[in-house]
């Protein structure tokens, strides 16, 4: 058996959580990450017959039983993950009821899996049925972001256009737009199911005045969408600055972007026919 902490999917985990905390996305104990996990990866580095103990959850996550993630722990901080990962992380797998997780690896002080866990699994669900390579949620509280839902408004159409016109490869890199929900309580059900079902057509969903949640078959895929759209939210928080746009991305020239690239852009979002 291999030492755990040099599994590729545990180092991945220490690297992108303390670029996080370095870009200050992740204060204290923000933000947090589950990643999908298979069988032979997890049995590589841990015995997934000794299980460390069982954690309850209050959601049931039945259509994930078996699976294996591994996931930050609840009130960890980001910036302690890569000093002490086996006390941040976890190595987790769904029981066959969907009431609880078994832990495999890591958590060691006793804690337990991100208070978010119910949203991530909504969401790893709806991904699951869109994309198979799908693996990676990320939630973090993005500064520009969460900035720019107090000054824009909070319609998706408008949100994601104004999103593609602060910088040329937006469209390229999530042609779908992004997700907004109405502002809701965290670490609930509720927040879970409407993020879910959000992500159903969008792989970028906002939490207003709170953070934003992606989705994606890699980390890198997922840090690039929302690292994106957080460069072109800080554009705009500039561009508002220096007193607001003077001149633009057309729609003509966004639709010759995708067309270049060969992506679709939301249907109705631009102000042209298709070509």
């Amino acid at each position: 058996m291999n030492e755990v902490i040099k599994a590729p999917f545990v180092q991945e985990m220490m690297k992108v959580t303390a670029n996080l905390y370095r870009l200050g996305w992740d204060e204290r104990n923000g933000g947090n990450i589950s990643y999908l996990l298979t069988e032979q990866e997890v049995s590589e580095f841990v015995n997934p017959n000794q299980v460390i103990r069982t954690i309850p959850m209050i959601f049931d996550a039945t259509e994930l039983a078996g699976k294996y993630f591994i996931v930050t722990g609840s009130g960890k901080y980001f910036k302690n993950v890569i000093d002490e990962p086996d006390v941040n992380l976890g190595i987790i797998r769904v029981a066959q009821t969907g009431k609880s997780v078994e832990l495999l690896w890591g958590l060691t002080d006793g804690g337990v899996p991100t208070s978010e866990l119910p949203a991530h699994f909504m969401s790893h669900i709806e991904r699951l049925k869109i994309d198979s390579n799908h693996r990676i949620i990320m939630h973090n509280h993005a500064t520009n972001i969460i900035a720019m839902t107090f000054t824009h408004s909070l319609d998706e159409r408008d949100f994601t256009r104004t999103l593609w016109q602060m910088c040329t490869e937006c469209i390229v890199v999530f042609p779908e737009g992004v997700g907004i929900l109405p502002w809701m309580v965290p670490g609930t059900d509720a927040i879970g199911m409407a993020t879910a079902a959000k992500m159903r057509d969008f792989r970028l969903v906002i939490w207003p005045h709170h953070g934003i949640f992606g989705a994606g078959s890699s980390m890198d895929e997922v840090f690039g969408l929302i690292e994106t759209a957080e460069k072109a939210a800080e554009v705009y928080t500039l561009v508002q600055a220096q007193g607001g746009v003077k001149q633009t991305i057309t729609d003509q020239q966004l639709q010759d972007l995708a067309d270049a690239f060969g992506v679709t852009a939301k249907s109705g979002y631009l102000q042209i026919g298709v070509k």
